[in-house]
Parts: structure tokens; C-alpha cells; sequence
């Protein structure tokens, strides 16, 4: 029996759905555990590419049980878009998906009000929403007004809080940004069709999961998002509103922490991330663009461009504190093999002044400046590599500082996107 999480350890993108599906074969139970539908994992099988936002990856494994958690916000029509997009590929999710009662839902206003917000700031003030409503829902469950799938099962309630809802949605929209008002009964209408859908799917998943442990089964814990982007230990506001950290499996799945064994940091062999925010290691503007694009380094689930830069260990190592990672999955290693040296920033300068630890102030870590530790690059392809032995040298040089500095020993390597292009450590 083993209880495993997985989580990002930079500002997301890492990678997690490759390395998710990968230890999904010796798992029985996947668990998502927070985040929505601005999460996206890529994975590879065969020839065919699928971008799952909601669902677990282990649902790419026949017989695998997946598990949406209590953490999670859900967006109806997402979600059933995925359900039908698994069933075109022929792969079948019924009696093998179960989804939280008490997973609150993202509702229509959610997606205009968080669209609306972010277009109402000034450029420099956008956080670098991806405007799927995934805030003001969180805004929503935290004020103790939000919908839950739970509610569904009650017509009366349902219309209650919706009403309520929606009359106060309506007040902002007139007033505040002169929008047309929303039609309650419409909504309403819609979240029960929502219900038919997917009622055989629902279910106490608290018990679900803490049953299979009881039982020795093997359960992993996936997050979106990654640990700079954690509503409390990232790079604040430039961030998500969820835990995406460790912490999150528990709260967001309702386990107790004491039952998880294993917290598995992915990390790319670079830095990347996605909308605003500090940015110490970023490369250049120009070779940033070209970086991007021989990488392929765009959003999955909004194919924004993302920006690229250096190793960053100090946000690694901050993340293996805050989360207790045991080990590491350093992803897309691949992507470095043609360059001819390398930089891993060891710590952060402010002025004359070095810092020891990564800075809570968004505005402090945006004005540090990097320092670096050269390293040559191994100049050959690693994507034929399947052992440590096999890599490169400076290949391996270049993982064990990484590993050295973060403070976290390396379990997996991967060096492409296939299932097969994988080393185990």
C-alpha cells in the first residue's frame, strides 16, 4: 500500500500529467484534489494527444477509479465535454469515475463577473486570470454562498440560493458595469438537466477514498497548478485561489494527513510560467521567443505563450520545504540537449544585500536580481536514454546539483513525451 501526492514544484506547467499517467499504472485509485478547469494536463498515449482539465489523468488506464475531490470547483459544461471527449476515443468512464458531493460548482455569473474584473484593471494590475469563473467561485465557497453538487438534489434549495444568488450578481452587473441582468429561472433550469448527467457519478468520496486506503490500495493524489501559485505560498496575488500544495490533497479530499506516505515534486529542467507576476531567471525577451517556440512552451488549456527562464532552485527548494517532498520528477529534460551552456540561479540578490530564502513580497522577488552557477551543456540527445548510465555526463552533472540544491533526491527523469521516454531513478 503506498498514499502518493503529486504536486507542481514551480508556477505550474511542470509537466504533472505526464509523470501522473506514468505512476498511474501501479496505482488503483487517482484522486484530483483542487483547482478547475484552468488546469491542464497533457498526456501522450500512443499517437494520441489528450488534454484532460478536470478529470484525473489515471483515467487513461483501463480499470484505474478516479476521483474528483471536495477541492475542486466544477464547470458543468467542462466537465461533460471531457466525458464526451474520452467516450469519442473510446475510453469509458462510467463505474469508474466518482465525483464529490460536496464540490462546489462554477455557475454562469462566476465566468462573466471574473472576465469582467480582470478587464476592469489597468494592464500592470491584471493578475492573469484564464476567466473561467475559478475565483469568484472560490469567492463564493469561502463568503459560505456557493452551490454545491449536493444542492442539486433539492429543487427547492437549489432556486433559494440561486435567486439569492443571481438577484445580487444582477445588482453588480446594472451598477457596476452595465451589463444586462441574468435570467435566474433559465440558470436554474440548466443546473438540474446538469444533475441528470451526472447523478450516478456522485458520491461521499471521503469515504470512498479512505475505504480503499483502509484496504492497501494504492492512491495517488494529483494537484493543478504548482506550489508559486498556492493561494497561501505563492507569489501573492499573482496566483491561484486554491491550495495546490500538499496540504490541499487533504483538505480537498477529506484525508487525514497522517495517511500519505509519499509528495513527489515535478519540476522541468527549466522554469517556466504563465500570466503575470515576478519573474527572477526569465531569459530575454528575443531568446525568450525563440526558447518558447522550439519547446512549444503554450498553455494548454488557453495556448497562451509561456514564459521561459533558467532553473530557478531557490523557488524549488522553498517548495520542497513547504510541501515535504521526498522526491523529485525532473520533466522535459530533452529540451536542453542543444545548448551549449547552462545557468542554475543558486539565490537572489536585492542591491548589495543576498537572500537566503524566497521573499513573500511579490514586489521584493520582482526587483531581485538572479545569481548564477554555470554549467556546460552535453551537447547530444537524451530522448534515447532509459537508465541514469545512458544520460549524458554533463547530463547527470547537471541533475544531481539540482538535486543538490533543492535538497530532494531525483526519482524520474523525463526526457520526452512518451509513456516510454521515462528514466526511473
Amino acid at each position: 500500500m503506498s498514499v502518493r501526492v503529486v504536486v507542481g514544484a514551480q508556477w505550474g506547467d511542470e509537466g504533472k500529467g505526464k509523470i501522473v499517467d506514468y505512476l498511474s499504472e501501479e496505482a488503483d485509485v487517482v484522486v484530483r484534489y483542487q483547482g478547475g478547469a484552468n488546469a491542464g494536463h497533457t498526456v501522450l498515449v500512443g499517437d494520441q494527444e489528450f488534454i484532460l482539465h478536470l478529470l484525473p489523468c489515471g483515467i487513461l488506464r483501463p480499470g484505474k477509479v478516479c476521483v474528483i475531490g471536495n477541492g475542486l470547483v466544477i464547470d458543468p459544461a467542462a466537465l461533460m465535454d471531457e466525458i464526451t471527449m474520452l467516450r469519442s476515443k473510446g475510453i469509458d468512464v462510467t463505474g469508474r469515475l466518482f465525483i464529490s458531493q460536496n464540490a462546489h460548482l462554477i455557475m454562469p455569473y462566476h465566468k462573466l463577473l471574473d472576465r469582467m474584473s480582470e478587464e476592469g484593471l489597468e494592464a500592470g494590475e491584471r493578475i492573469g486570470t484564464t476567466g473561467r469563473g475559478i475565483g469568484p467561485a472560490y469567492v463564493d465557497k469561502v463568503a459560505r454562498r456557493g452551490i454545491r453538487i449536493v444542492d442539486l438534489l433539492d429543487r427547492e434549495v437549489l432556486c433559494a440560493k440561486l435567486t439569492r444568488n443571481i438577484r445580487e450578481v444582477n445588482k453588480v452587473l446594472e451598477a457596476v458595469y452595465h451589463k444586462e441582468t441574468l435570467d435566474a429561472d433559465r440558470i436554474i433550469a440548466e443546473y438540474l438537466e446538469f444533475d441528470k448527467q451526472i447523478d450516478a457519478f456522485v458520491t461521499d468520496t471521503s469515504v470512498l477514498v479512505n475505504d480503499a486506503i483502509d484496504a492497501g490500495k494504492h492512491v495517488l493524489f494529483e494537484g493543478g497548478q504548482g506550489t508559486l501559485l498556492d493561494v497561501d505560498h505563492g507569489t501573492y496575488p499573482y496566483l491561484t485561489s486554491s491550495n495546490t500544495t500538499s496540504g490541499g490533497a487533504c483538505t480537498g479530499v477529506g484525508v487525514g494527513p497522517t495517511r500519505i506516505d509519499e509528495v513527489i515534486g515535478v519540476v522541468k529542467a527549466y522554469t517556466s510560467r504563465v500570466g503575470n507576476g515576478p519573474f527572477p531567471t526569465e531569459f530575454p525577451a528575443k531568446w525568450g521567443d525563440e526558447f518558447r517556440r522550439a519547446a512549444n512552451e503554450f498553455g494548454a488549456t488557453t495556448g497562451r505563450p509561456r514564459r521561459c527562464g533558467w532553473f530557478d532552485a531557490m523557488i524549488v527548494k522553498y517548495a520542497v520545504r513547504v510541501n515535504g517532498i521526498s522526491t523529485l520528477a525532473i520533466t522535459r529534460l530533452d529540451t536542453l540537449d542543444e545548448l551549449a551552456h547552462l545557468r542554475i540561479c543558486v539565490g537572489y540578490r536585492d542591491g548589495n544585500k543576498a537572500l537566503k530564502h524566497l521573499p513573500s513580497d511579490a514586489n521584493l522577488l520582482a526587483r531581485c536580481e538572479p545569481i548564477y552557477e554555470d554549467m556546460e551543456g552535453w551537447g547530444q540527445p537524451t530522448r534515447h536514454a532509459r537508465t541514469w548510465d545512458d544520460l549524458p555526463q554533463r547530463a547527470r552533472e547537471y541533475l544531481s546539483r539540482i538535486a543538490e540544491l533543492a535538497g530532494a533526491d531525483i526519482a524520474i527523469v523525463s526526457v520526452g513525451s512518451r509513456r516510454d521516454e521515462t528514466i526511473f531513478v
